[in-house]
């Protein structure tokens, strides 16, 4: 492979930083309309009255919709939603089809105009009178509510409960302490657009900022009562998601109202609908305790998660991890979820994972700390190579490696293990590190390459690039697996009718669509070959296949290159003018998050590319290393450097890949030190409404990062050995910047964010 794993430059760049790249809010239509949501001002209770008449008189105004006018769509049906793949939506409350409010900022009507401005000022001219009802604003005060879900995403959710308690009082020592996590936001730089467009009453085209088209438009098209190959979802280009793209029904919202006016309709979120309508990770109270015997071997481990949901069976599963790392005898992992008037959680990048790692990190270095050991060392003696749940092996396991590695680039052994050892002038400098991990996570895709006479190749896959490589990447992959160079591959993603593809998350995408891309360059060079060998005037006829390779736009003989034929001579003289294939890979456990779809040409997994769980269990893994000073006067908190060493399989592109750390770090930064958003008690209302009041890391907070790959393929996940890297970035990095905070000060915080107050 000559072109996989070159630091090449995103070929979707230029595009851009010029301009020219069209995201979903930019494909205006001739005569659009533009809607503006009406959002509800209380957190719980019933709408009893809306009165739209002065709305109505506004100039420029199409249309007022609320539940008393509202197309009536299909009705949640999950075992229906699961058939038509639409199951996977971020809340379940359609919109405008009844008058009960869940949340503050619910949207409950939305009217349409002539012009933006036109739809927004006639939005306030609604006079809506509500019943309300007393709500559930805080999680510390509805825990006395808290249910025990059983499941989490086909899993059981309560494991070994109450399992740990005899182990743990048995254990010579025990760390035992209580984290929290506060309720974040994603906060993309593009906010949700949608730009819905009837062609007649049963086609519909959005064109909409998702992660996944696929699954955008099985939702439309499920609950619009429209037939599948009916709805088309364009999005070429998705400005961030970070989790918050693609399940949300304000889609729907767009559709209803251009049904009813007749014509396009844009809708865009404004960046205070983005506190309360598209998701967010919602706070956490875990309680970890460890258990170990005389020389440091963990003897139990628990850990519990208080948290919140409305209107989902989603919640934040913060003990995932606690579920994969360490060797211990028995591990006990458990819940208590209550219901809370806020705006519907969601995935958020690493759920689970990020606030879970800042928990059980921390105990691991309260641990370390406890036992007088070097956290690297205890780290190293508690590792496991095999699911501790399952028994499987690791489908590749370099975590020592990570450690290691991580601990000499960083300068590690400098590190006193006393706290406030280290100053200059007025700052404590202390060193902090803790273990990152993510699933790594595969699903069935299909990609269609087509080569052309002139030598020209497009790549089509229903994926998408939500900022991470995947254009330039999926190019790379297919050069090599064509020999043909990059500058000649056209990459076509973003489009419900391309062939199939599961949504950007979960850290699944190269995995998922790279192996299909391989597999239509194999039947493509099949194809390429048959003809070559059926032609007399070939220097490959009458040849085997197997005695046929590839290079450079040609197939040769393996071994005597003399013997060749370029792939435009082939087609030249078959009088072709074009071939095109299209092929579906899927791992043996199954289908994944990919919708339902007609498959293209079917491959079967070889057993020693089974990523069935039966077998394998698959997850990245990587060691966070973080030196922070700390002010003495003030109690403010810089992170000087930060060194991050991950194992995830075959690096497919050097800087796409090491951006996506970068990015995952920097993102672990803001939760460490400065994100969250604060809610109003009495209302249920955020108060941190746009990014001047929630506070993300800006080029002065964020230091040199150091990314160091593994790059050793996984031999099991799939033909490419590649798993995702999107979200393993940012776990354990709150915890590597706590512990360091400990070991500069001595003061142990356990509350994120790490702000001045907590320290002084």
């Amino acid at each position: 492979m000559s072109e996989t794993g070159k630091p090449i430059s995103r070929i979707d760049g230029r595009l851009k930083v010029t301009g020219k790249a069209t995201y979903a809010a930019e494909f205006n239509q001739p005569n659009m309309a533009y809607a503006f949501p009406v959002r509800a001002t209380i957190a719980k209770g019933l709408i009893a009255s809306i009165d739209d008449a002065a709305a109505k008189k506004e100039p420029g105004v199409l249309s007022v919709i609320s539940y008393k006018n509202a197309l009536r769509l299909k009705p949640m049906d999950m075992q229906a939603q699961m058939k038509a793949g639409a199951a996977f939506v971020g809340e379940n409350l359609l919109p405008l089809q009844e008058n009960k409010v869940h949340y503050l900022g619910q949207f409950i009507a939305v009217v349409v105009a002539e012009t933006y401005e036109q739809a927004r000022t006639a939005a306030y001219k609604l006079k809506i009178r509500y019943t309300e009802e007393k709500a559930a604003t805080d999680l510390k005060t509805e825990l006395p509510n808290a249910k025990k879900p059983k499941m989490f995403m086909g899993e059981e959710a309560q494991v070994n409960e109450g399992k740990t308690a005899a182990p743990l009082a048995a254990s010579a020592h025990q760390v035992n302490h209580s984290y929290s996590t506060p309720t974040e936001h994603h906060h993309p730089m593009e906010p949700h657009a949608t730009i819905a467009v009837w062609d007649g009453s049963k086609k519909l085209t959005l064109y909409d900022a998702t992660q996944g088209v696929g699954i955008t438009s099985a939702i439309a098209a499920y609950f619009l009562g429209l037939q599948p190959e009916n709805v088309r979802v364009v999005a070429p280009y998705v400005g961030g998601g970070f989790g918050s793209k693609g399940l949300w029904l304000h889609t729907l919202l767009v559709a209803i109202a251009a049904k009813a006016v007749s014509r396009p309709v844009k809708l865009a979120l404004t960046r205070q609908m983005m506190q309360t309508n598209v998701g967010h990770r919602a706070a956490t109270i875990q309680r970890v305790a460890l258990g170990t015997d005389t020389a440091g071997k963990l003897s139990a481990l628990r850990h519990h998660t208080d948290s919140y949901n409305n209107l989902t069976n989603f919640f934040e599963p913060s003990g995932k991890q606690s579920l994969v790392l360490y060797q211990a005898p028995i591990r006990e992992v458990t819940y208590n979820v209550t219901t809370l008037n806020r705006g519907t959680p969601t995935f958020m990048r690493a759920p689970g994972e990020t606030p879970g790692t800042f928990a059980l990190e921390s105990a691991m270095d309260e641990m370390a700390y406890e036992l007088k050991m070097d956290p690297v060392e205890f780290r190293i003696a508690n590792h496991t190579a095999k699911d501790p749940m399952k028994g499987h092996d690791f489908s590749s396991d370099f975590l020592v490696d990570c450690y290691r590695i991580g601990a000499e680039r960083f300068g590690w052994s400098a590190r006193s293990m006393e706290p406030g050892r280290q100053r200059k002038g007025k700052y404590l400098i202390g060193y902090g590190m803790a273990t990152a991990t993510y699933p790594g996570g595969r699903s069935a895709a299909s990609v269609k390459v087509t080569l052309t006479a002139n030598g020209d190749v497009t790549v089509q896959t229903a994926s998408i690039d939500i900022g991470t490589g995947t254009y330039t990447v999926l190019a790379q992959t297919v050069a090599d697996a064509l020999g043909v160079p990059v500058d000649r591959i056209d990459v076509k993603i973003g489009d419900s009718s391309l062939p199939a593809a599961p949504l950007a998350g979960g850290s699944q995408t190269t995995a998922s669509i790279h192996p299909a891309a391989m597999e239509a360059c194999v039947l493509l060079r099949k194809e390429l070959a048959a003809l070559a060998i059926a032609d007399p005037s070939s220097k490959l006829n009458g040849r085997r296949l197997e005695e046929i390779s590839y290079t450079n736009g040609k197939l040769v003989i393996t071994g005597d290159e003399k013997k060749s034929d370029d792939y435009a001579d082939i087609m030249k003289r078959a009088k072709r003018t074009e071939i095109e294939v299209c092929a579906t890979t899927q791992p043996v456990s199954g289908p994944g998050m990919t919708v339902p779809s007609a498959l293209c040409t079917p491959r079967e997994t070889p057993p020693e590319q089974n990523s069935d769980i039966k077998q394998y269990a698959f997850h990245s893994f990587g060691a966070q290393f973080a030196e922070v000073w700390v002010d003495q006067d003030f109690g403010t908190i810089r992170v000087k450097r930060f060194t991050s060493v991950q194992d995830v399989g075959r690096i497919m592109n050097e800087k796409t890949a090491r951006s996506q750390i970068i990015g995952g770090v920097i993102f672990g930064i803001g939760a460490a030190l400065m994100e969250s958003t604060e809610y109003d008690k009495r209302w249920g209302n955020p108060v941190t409404r746009t990014l001047a009041d929630y506070h993300v890391p800006v080029n002065l907070d964020v230091p040199p990062i150091d990314v160091h790959f593994i790059g050793k393929p996984d031999p099991h996940i799939s033909p490419i050995g590649a798993r995702g890297i999107g979200e393993i970035g940012i776990t354990g990095v709150s915890a590597a910047i706590a512990n360091a905070v400990f070991n500069a000060t001595g003061k142990r915080l356990r509350d994120l964010p790490l702000t001045p107050d907590k320290l002084l």
